[in-house]
């Protein structure tokens, strides 16, 4: 499948089948995302995969209702975080770029986007979700504090084809100077 395919036709899956991924599926998910650039070559994020039946049910209850009812039948769950004050800042501390923390997000973004494409490569969806009980999963999954949770995504085979929501006009955010 070559990229354009995969960038045309991804999509956010809110019903999956029962199938079950794989552990190599989801280490070549991991694996994309890692290619993806960062900050330095910082490589600031970090995973941890939900993908057996008892602790995904465990771990559906830290999510909201109706993200715990998108994913409910996804097999695996993925946890993407950052290692914090890394990515954008210098050795001493200080914030190299007017986003301060922010350039972090923009690095594990990147990631999460290629872990994604590489998903519907392989015949997966995600669904990217932001709402979520932080310390609830923090300590599920035992996660250091030096490392913010950033988005939990849902992966599995889709049980629908959703249509392209509306996207923009090109002409409304584009500008040629």
């Amino acid at each position: 499948m070559d990229l354009e395919q995969c960038i045309n036709n991804r999509r956010s899956i809110r019903k999956y089948s029962t199938k079950q991924v794989t552990k190599e599926d989801i280490i070549k998910l991991i694996e994309a995302a890692q290619k993806a650039p960062s900050w330095k070559n910082s490589q600031v994020s970090r995973y941890y995969v939900i993908n057996t039946p008892e602790n995904k049910e465990k771990f559906l209850n830290f999510l909201p209702e109706f993200n715990k009812n998108n994913v409910k039948d996804a097999p695996a769950i993925i946890v993407s975080t950052i290692v914090k004050n890394r990515s954008g800042f210098e050795r001493d501390g200080s914030y190299s770029t007017h986003l301060k923390e922010g350039f972090q997000y923009f690095d594990n973004g990147l990631q999460v986007q290629n872990l994604c494409l590489e998903a519907y490569n392989l015949g997966l969806g995600t669904l990217i979700m932001g709402i979520y009980d932080e310390k609830e999963i923090r300590t599920f999954l035992n996660i250091p504090e030096e490392q913010e949770i950033v988005a939990i995504i849902g992966v599995g085979y889709p049980d629908i084809t959703p249509e392209m929501p509306k996207r923009k006009d090109i002409a409304e955010i584009i500008s040629f100077i």
